[in-house]
């Protein structure tokens, strides 16, 4: 009888894969650098659309390639936030054994009224771009049927219905069910992963928590800044000999204004999205985390009701075999994502807190050059015989 582990890769009974072996293998495939890339996506390009029912907003997905499982080489179809939702839920059916990228929030993020607003579209937009080159740059997920239709189909709610009634029958091969089984412990380097996560995502949060506090703070003292400067001005028309130098702090002031209007703005477009995604990361790889614990408790649980089993037959069920190659199939797709993931969280991260210094370098050198232009104006004023 065939068998196929959870990710859909056919799996030999005679022979079972080794989580070493598969690990390398999905390591070599992952050496992937830009020329060898044969299948490139972009999000861009929103639009409002404005119907009876409801109120949305679409995006144009672009997709080039050269792979055979495509039919063109080049494809551009809209979707919404929703069909994004579908697609990860697909994934997350159909590679269980897999990271998933997380998507942006749902609903509005603290602090932002309108969610079509321009600046809330660009974000989500720069966020859903990310989730899908994610996608496109993992060496399994890539190779999804459900992205290849969710990059190609025109009518992708045609294809939704369709898929239901597939699903509802091939559902329980990619669905894992606990039956009640408990592990009794985590290997140590899954153990060691979990607590990582649960530090991790305890350290982000509060991180989170504190910037965004501080960038209400920014726009707090900004909204105090704005009339803060134009009593200079409007005290320099009281003070004939002192009009230049109090016109000059009120400009000055200005001048601070803008810059810490700039930096806020970096804060809250590029510095704090990257932070929820990895957040919301954290928990996708706890979640993929809590499978393997569930498909490793399922095995030991089998284990323990042949060996209580009087019976002369050294043949271990196939069940049990097939249940041991989906624990060695998690085990090594997950170590895999593992890596790769904290590759790519030190290249964010990297990328992220240089970018934050430098827009502060930025910041506090406009407000150094701002104060030094009116020094010429208090130093050259001739004094008052």
């Amino acid at each position: 009888q065939d068998l196929s582990l959870p990710n859909g890769t056919p799996v030999d009974t005679s022979s079972p894969a080794s989580s070493s072996s598969l690990l390398n293998r999905l390591q070599l495939d992952d050496d992937l650098d830009g020329e060898t890339r044969d299948l490139f996506v972009t999000v861009d390009d929103p639009k409002k659309h404005v119907c009876t029912m409801e109120t949305y907003i679409t995006y144009r997905v672009t997709t080039k390639t050269t792979r055979a499982e495509f039919d063109l080489p080049e494809y551009s179809v809209r979707r919404r936030y929703q069909d994004f939702d579908w697609l990860r839920n697909k994934l997350e059916e159909s590679q269980p054994t897999h990271l998933i990228p997380p998507l942006p929030e749902k609903f509005v993020v603290k602090g932002v009224v309108d969610r079509f607003s321009e600046e809330f579209v660009e974000t989500r937009r720069k966020a859903l771009d990310k989730f899908l080159k994610r996608i496109t740059d993992h060496p399994v997920l890539s190779f999804n049927e459900h992205f290849n239709v969710f990059l190609t189909a025109k009518d992708l709610n045609a294809y939704k219905k369709q898929g239901m009634a597939l699903l509802s029958k091939m559902g329980e091969s990619v669905k894992y069910v606990t039956g009640g089984y408990k592990l009794r412990s985590r290997p140590l380097e899954f153990a060691a992963i979990g607590e990582y996560l649960d530090t991790f995502s305890l350290k982000l949060g509060t991180i989170d928590r504190i910037a965004q506090r501080i960038i209400k703070e920014q726009l707090e003292y900004l909204v105090e800044l704005r009339e803060y400067g134009p009593v200079y001005s409007t005290w320099g028309g009281l003070e004939v000999e002192l009009a230049e130098p109090l016109e000059g702090v009120s400009a000055c002031i200005g001048n601070c204004c803008t810059a810490l209007e700039e930096l806020s703005e970096d804060m809250s477009e590029d510095f704090l999205p990257v932070l929820r995604e990895y957040i919301l990361y954290s928990e996708s790889m706890k979640n993929v985390l809590k499978k393997r614990d569930q498909v490793q408790a399922e095995y030991e649980a089998k284990l323990e009701a042949v060996a209580l089993k009087k019976e002369d037959r050294p043949k271990v069920p196939t069940d049990v075999e097939k249940c041991q190659d989906r624990v060695e199939c998690f085990n090594a797709d997950l170590k895999a994502d593992m890596e790769r993931w904290q590759n790519n969280k030190r290249q964010d991260f990297r990328q992220l807190l240089m970018g934050m210094a430098d827009k502060n370098i930025q910041y506090y050198e406009k407000c150094l050059t701002a104060w030094e232009s009116i020094i010429p104006l208090l130093q050259d004023k001739p004094e008052t015989k």
